[in-house]
């Protein structure tokens, strides 16, 4: 049965609800704050000059701003700000100039589809610039702007940039901390690994998420410094080397679990202390964590009181080692560089155009819908296609419901301010509570977010076009036409729909497990070690990203969610996977026994096996298990992990 029973009722399936659920975050009040100016004062000033049309321009600008505000480091933070103004300015040009055109809006829509779809695939910024050039070209050609053709782009750009200057105020005062701070999470995500090892698994799994995250976040910070940092004694080139030497403490975290016995809370407990220690930006004496750390009694209680140690020498140093600089996911590239690759991807990616096409052609349909059908305000209807089908925000169908439910909570407070108040000064501290919520929403989840978007777009629309009471209802039949567009001709025409394609990702992960494992047990050579390491850190980037194609997989109605959920013990197993070869190799660090050079080839060997199993079909297929031998070698625990995967690969059948 779909439906599920609950307290003897009927309810609906948890792949129906599962983005409806709000999700535990903590309120970004700074945000909070900034959204809630941004947001007011150019209303404010619009009516103390007699021009509320052009206070709400630049409102609606500072309202792009605030969404597109997610970063951490000041320097993206300007990035992610300034440069989707200028694609914003452009499409609201492009859509004014054909703003009641008919079929030319149509065509040009269209085609800025396409372009934005793109262009959304090559990352963060880009996705965040195609946003704007569709969401600014829809609003300019579904609503007037006042005369000249100018006036609309200059408004709403200042209003991005206001934003951004309440966001950059502090920067000369916190400037570096966002990347301290994400070096200091990942040593208190890895005591909480510590703390975790040994006792429960799925407390440990969680855990172990918590440090890839913490981790991908901080190496994202820090590299992106370092590639226009080019000095051997800034700040940055110690908050690098406290990073780096975090690794090896993560890595003796798996073995210290495989020995089933919880490590002593001096250790944890003195992590967190490096953790404030690095927070704080300061030195002191690494002898003292010495004088409280239990001495070690086995190879993986060795490995991690080491690396403590090494690590505590290091982040209590105010001029680190030079062996701990190197950047171990290597420095990024040259701007040229990139952006030759991310136009090379764009025209020759076949995902990039699919998903051009497939936003194009939603587009198409609903300006065409809406060019037969006198809708009035008809850019809503193009507006709700813009953020259900954004390709890279997630599963259409789940941001369908998501929208449609966030739409019609949102209309209901949109209704009390439209029906109480009369447009006026009353709108300024209206304004000011509504785009607060807009950043404390978001962090709760996509519906939460469009419940908090919707009524500041109808107050602002309101105060454009003075419709009153009479948006409320319109609005929720163009959020629910779109929203039926979206499912038809960008879900359910689509194939790919249909299929899960996390196999594919999956495979190609367990594959790069395998040369990670001919890698792990070659020669201890400090080349090697830093090959390993890169390694093992890609590895996990690339399964935490599995994991998110698998979350998005199982908010998808029956086949996709069940057969993503089919999936996931194999995602469980592929992570094991990579920390028993870790901990095997922190074990032969620290005086067990090498592997002989079969049965390294051996585990490589069944991986690969496992991997092209898995390439060949959508759904779990048979896949020969090997047993692990009953031996004592320090492959023992890999090979447990390897044949149970192969196990989840290839499930019992029933004899008869």
């Amino acid at each position: 049965m779909a439906e599920q029973r609950a307290g003897g009722r009927l309810a609906p399936p948890e792949w129906l609800t599962q983005g409806l659920r709000p999700q535990s975050a903590p309120v970004p009040w700074a945000a909070v704050v900034r959204a809630g100016i941004a947001m007011a004062a150019p209303l404010a000033v619009g009516f103390a000059v007699d021009e509320p049309v052009y206070g709400a321009l630049v409102s609606m600008g500072a309202l792009s701003g605030v969404i597109g505000d997610t970063a951490d480091a000041y320097r993206m933070r300007l990035l992610n700000i300034a440069v989707p103004q200028l694609f914003g300015a452009i499409g609201v040009t492009l859509g004014t100039l054909v703003y009641g055109q008919g079929w030319l809006a149509v065509g040009v829509l269209t085609f800025v589809a396409l372009v934005s779809g793109m262009i959304s695939t090559i990352g963060a910024v880009a996705s965040v610039s195609g946003l704007l050039l569709l969401l600014q070209a829809v609003v300019g050609a579904g609503l007037p702007m006042p005369d000249p053709w100018w006036t609309a782009p200059l408004l709403l750009t200042l209003g991005g940039l206001f934003v951004l200057v309440l966001t950059l105020i502090a920067w000369p005062l916190r400037g570096g901390v966002p990347e301290r701070d994400a070096v200091a999470e990942t040593y208190r995500a890895a005591a909480g690994l510590l703390e975790a090892a040994g006792r429960d698994s799925d407390t440990y799994d969680a855990r172990r998420q918590a440090v890839t995250e913490a981790l991908n976040t901080a190496y994202d910070l820090v590299l992106a410094r370092r590639a226009r940092d080019h000095g051997r004694r800034s700040p940055l080139v110690r908050l690098l080397a406290q990073l780096n030497v975090v690794v090896p403490l993560v890595e003796s975290a798996p073995a210290a679990h495989l020995r089933r016995r919880a490590l002593p809370p001096e250790i944890p407990a003195a992590v967190r202390e490096l953790a404030d220690a690095v927070a704080s930006g300061g030195t002191g004496d690494a002898s003292a964590f010495a004088l409280r750390l239990p001495a070690p009694t086995s190879q993986s209680g060795r490995a991690v009181d080491h690396a403590l140690r090494h690590a505590a020498a290091v982040v209590l140093s105010a001029d680190p080692e030079a062996g701990t600089l190197d950047d171990r996911l290597g420095r990024p590239a040259a701007l040229g560089a990139r952006v030759r690759r991310a136009t090379r991807n764009v025209l020759l990616s076949q995902s990039s155009w699919r998903y051009g096409l497939r936003l194009a052609l939603c587009i198409g349909l609903a300006q065409a819908l809406v060019s037969l059908i006198d809708v009035p305000r008809s850019y809503w209807v193009a507006l709700t296609v813009v953020f259900v089908l954004k390709p890279d925000f997630g599963s259409v169908f789940s941001r369908a419901v998501q929208r449609a439910s966030g739409t019609a909570l949102g209309l209901v407070v949109a209704a009390a301010v439209l029906a109480e108040l009369e447009r006026g000064w009353w709108d300024v501290p209206v304004m000011l509570v509504l785009a607060a919520l807009i950043p404390a929403f978001t962090a709760k989840g996509y519906a939460f977010q469009t419940a908090a978007i919707t009524p500041v777009i109808l107050l602002l629309s309101d105060i454009l076009n003075h419709e009153g009471f009479g948006l409320v209802l319109p609005r929720l039949y163009d959020s629910l036409i779109g929203c039926a567009i979206s499912l038809v001709a960008g879900y359910l025409l689509w194939p790919e729909s249909w299929h899960t394609r996390v196999g594919a990702r999956l495979a190609d992960t367990v594959a790069d497990a395998a040369g990670y494992v001919e890698c792990a047990f070659g020669p201890p050579d400090a080349q090697g070690e830093r090959q390993r390491q890169r390694l093992r850190r890609r590895l996990y980037r690339d399964l935490s990203v599995v994991r998110s194609e698998f979350q998005r997989a199982l908010t998808e109605p029956p086949p996709v969610g069940a057969r993503a959920a089919a999936w996931w013990p194999l995602v469980v197993a592929t992570e094991r996977i990579v920390d028993a070869t870790t901990a095997a190799r922190v074990r032969i660090n620290h005086g067990a026994q090498a592997p002989a050079g079969a049965e390294v080839a051996e585990v490589a060997r069944e991986l690969r096996e496992l991997a092209e199993g898995l390439r060949a079909s959508d759904t779990l297929v048979e896949v020969r298990t090997a047993l692990p031998r009953d031996d004592e070698t320090v492959l023992a625990p890999l090979r447990q992990e390897v044949a149970a995967a192969r196990a989840v690969a290839s499930p019992v059948r029933p004899r008869g």
